[in-house]
């Protein structure tokens, strides 16, 4: 995750504006998609990426954004990465993410040190009306990252971003 107090708060701005394609309330630094981002010799900005999950389509089309909002901003000298070193977690989310998931209809994912058992994707609070009478209807959402839940309360529909 990226540590803010040490990026130029510039970078961080435009970085901020770079939403996530599938998740236009997210930003991709509170997403914890961007995981670094470094200022070398000669203002070089480099930018480390790392998928929610290995093979996730919208990967190449985030990197680009990216490189297109870095560009349009005047920097012409930068290096964007997508990088499997270090394995995204949900715990990456940062908080205003978490609103943000939850204002676009998503349960956000509760910060874990480790997932235990599976049962962490039953007891889901609904984005709606914060009711804890909700049901996993499937593990498998439109996405890998997500899963598909049903509140008995307000009667919605909702998707959650799975605990990585």
């Amino acid at each position: 995750m990226v540590d803010p107090g040490t990026i130029d708060p510039k970078i961080l701005d435009i970085l901020q504006e770079v939403k996530d394609p599938e998740i236009p309330t997210i930003s991709l630094l509170d997403l914890g998609v961007i995981t670094e981002v470094r200022i070398g010799e000669n203002e070089q900005v480099r930018v480390e990426m790392t998928p929610t999950f290995v093979g996730c389509p919208a990967m190449d089309y985030m990197k680009r954004d990216v490189e297109n909002k870095l560009e349009q901003n005047g920097y012409s000298d930068f290096e964007v990465n997508v990088s499997l070193e270090k394995p995204w977690t949900t715990n990456n989310i940062t908080e205003r993410g978490k609103k943000a998931l939850k204002e676009h209809g998503l349960a956000p994912p509760p910060h874990l040190e480790k997932i235990v058992d599976i049962d962490i994707l039953e007891n889901v609070k609904c984005p709606y009306c914060e009711s804890d009478n909700t049901e996993l209807q499937t593990p498998f959402g439109p996405t890998l990252c997500r899963s598909m839940h049903f509140c008995h309360s307000c009667k919605q529909a909702f998707e959650q971003f799975k605990p990585l």
